[in-house]
């Protein structure tokens, strides 16, 4: 290749949530389909391109820092292109183009079906592309790089019709859009036909799906179409935001065999004041008893949350009552972030911010409360025969294999360390296995011979 022709080797990293990786997958195979081949290794790329996340302030920070990274190549391989994309440019817009003159090209979350035209734009051209967040594809993606061939997200809706006082989403995303019913069910098709048996549903916030397009039937209907997709196992709910947990969506998670009893439940605090300050339309009463619906409603469930400490106003009350919430829900799974004050948010003016110190105090009170928690529930599974989703070799043991319960969503929970067997056991495969061991975060489990077999 000489010097002007357009790149044709693209390399991809992708930063921040599942939604953004849905993104990410669809440039890709957007890329792919334009003639571009997808490598693994930035060195070996001739444009590089960053996804990037600006949630909040560390996000921002790991964007710049890959970014910077990664504009090596420019200097000791092949890269000719270096395009950053995504929430940190629909935030910062033109600025960046002033702080990284390493970057060849920006495009904001507007129209990310540009991408090609921002890679192959003339040398020395810098062009920075940023709309109103707007924008949704409602066509089935064809999309490339799935990070695991057997699982997949489905990104549902764009943007979110919520505020959240803490919360810059709407501003980088715009409001809410869903896409149509017939083009996720197609996409889902799709995929399952390409090999991926476990699909997660996301989106800002997965309840509100279908609220904007008068789809009356809304996440439980499309789940329902979702579960009739033969190739599927499992179908899991993200990001369900806990105003819009109702009882057709309770029904459908314990009614229908391929949806995961599973819900991703993010509540952000227990008590009623900071909650009001949120803006997240429920007290602390309220939310004890959606707890108990969804516990009762669905028998064996398992439910994520993900709480923030130290927003404005948090007092050693407010704390303690959400230290109760905890013990009194035992979530199998918890995270926990403390809060950043982020510009354009109406939380960043709020008085009586909390001092980093007294936020990282209660986050680490948090985060041990919540391991021995999860410890016990993880616990409470030795010695039970299970269904186990392999992924493939474990990271952590070169000699065995992971796989996932199906209370365990890919990335955010623990999985399932399994001895080597010797045959049967590929990614993608549902086996069963009987647990011998737990901590707060992995479970150990021994393959069970599958019916027929002498042995794994």
């Amino acid at each position: 290749m000489t010097a002007g022709d357009p790149p044709r080797k693209v390399h991809l990293v992708s930063l921040g949530c599942p939604k953004n990786r849905v993104d990410s997958e669809s440039m890709l195979g957007r890329l792919r389909a334009e003639g571009w081949e997808v490598v693994s290794e930035p060195a070996d790329a001739d444009a590089i391109v960053v996804n990037t996340c600006a949630f909040i302030e560390p996000a921002t920070e790991e964007s710049i820092d890959t970014i910077l990274e990664l504009a090596e190549h420019k200097a000791t391989g092949s890269c000719q292109r270096l395009v950053v994309t995504g929430c940190l440019v629909q935030r910062y817009g033109g600025e960046l183009a002033a702080e990284l003159p390493e970057v060849d090209g920006f495009l904001g979350t507007g129209e990310l079906e540009r991408l090609g035209t921002i890679i192959d734009a003339a040398p020395g051209e810098r062009p920075c592309h940023v709309v109103d967040a707007g924008w949704i594809s409602d066509e089935p993606a064809a999309r490339a790089g799935l990070w695991r061939p057997h699982s997949a997200y489905l990104k549902v809706t764009e943007g979110c019709h919520r505020r959240c006082s803490y919360c810059i989403i709407p501003t980088l995303r715009g409001g809410l859009r869903s896409r149509s019913r017939s083009s996720l069910v197609q996409e889902a098709r799709q995929l399952a036909a390409g090999g991926v048996r476990e699909i997660c549903v996301v989106g800002q916030d997965t309840t509100a799906y279908g609220q904007d397009i008068g789809d009356r039937g809304g996440l439980p209907a499309l789940l329902t179409e979702l579960a009739a997709v033969p190739e599927l196992c499992w179908i899991r709910v993200l990001y369900a935001h806990p105003r819009g947990v109702d009882d057709a969506l309770l029904d459908v998670l314990a009614s229908e065999p391929r949806i995961c009893s599973y819900l991703d439940l993010p509540l952000q605090h227990a008590s009623s004041e900071i909650l009001r300050a949120m803006g997240r339309g429920m007290d602390r009463e309220a939310q004890r008893r959606l707890i108990e619906r969804i516990r009762s409603g669905v028998p064996g469930i398992v439910l994520r949350s993900t709480f923030m400490v130290g927003f404005p106003g948090e007092s050693e009350s407010d704390f303690q009552q959400l230290l109760e919430l905890l013990r009194q829900a035992r979530f199998e799974h918890a995270g926990a972030f403390r809060y950043h004050a982020e510009q354009g948010t109406s939380a960043a003016h709020l008085p009586q911010q909390v001092p980093e110190a007294v936020q990282l105090e209660r986050l680490d009170v948090l985060r041990a409360l919540q391991a021995r928690i999860a410890a016990s529930c993880n616990q409470a599974l030795v010695g039970q025969r299970v269904a186990v989703l392999i992924d493939g070799p474990s990271e952590e043991h070169d000699l065995l294999l992971a796989g996932r319960l199906e209370g365990q969503a890919p990335e955010i929970d623990g999985v399932v360390e399994l001895g080597q067997p010797p045959e049967g056991a590929q990614p993608g495969s549902l086996r069963q296995a009987l647990i011998t061991g737990a901590s707060a975060v992995d479970l150990v489990g021994e393959l069970l011979p599958t019916p027929g077999t002498a042995g794994g």
